[in-house]
């Protein structure tokens, strides 16, 4: 079975690549179960698919400096902006597919942490919109 190890994600965000600041990012998607069981489901429960949603969780090293990431990110805030994420930096490819769509600046939290701590950012952006998955 093949083995992966992340060293270096790809992630962009409103077209900003953020390789530089994101030491986490987590791209989940799910349909929403809705239940349509019936007297004929003969005591099973029987469900299906719904609607479906995303969202987009990184965890980044903040940097306040000019260009970087506070000023990429604040401005976004309240707007929807397309994302891409991959596992490798590298090309895309059938073994480093690319996942596409729109996320919502829904917050930015520009200062958290404890004495000591390096600074970070954890954000989750919901997605707007379809999730794709390309391999070109």
């Amino acid at each position: 079975m093949p083995k992966m190890v992340l060293l270096a994600q790809y992630v962009s965000i409103g077209g900003n690549v953020l390789n530089t600041y994101t030491k986490k990012a987590e791209l989940s998607v799910e349909v929403e179960e809705k239940d349509v069981t019936n007297y004929a489901s003969l005591g099973w429960k029987e469900v299906i698919g719904g609607l479906k949603s995303g969202e987009l969780a990184c965890e980044f090293l903040q940097s306040f400096a000019a260009t970087e990431l506070d000023s990429i990110l604040w401005p976004l805030l309240g707007t929807v902006v397309p994302f891409e994420v991959r596992a490798d930096q590298g090309a895309v490819s059938a073994s480093n597919p690319k996942w596409t769509g729109n996320v919502l600046i829904k917050g930015w939290a520009p200062l958290t942490g404890s004495v000591g701590d390096e600074a970070t950012v954890s954000q989750t952006f919901p997605t707007s919109g379809a999730v794709t998955r390309g391999v070109a």
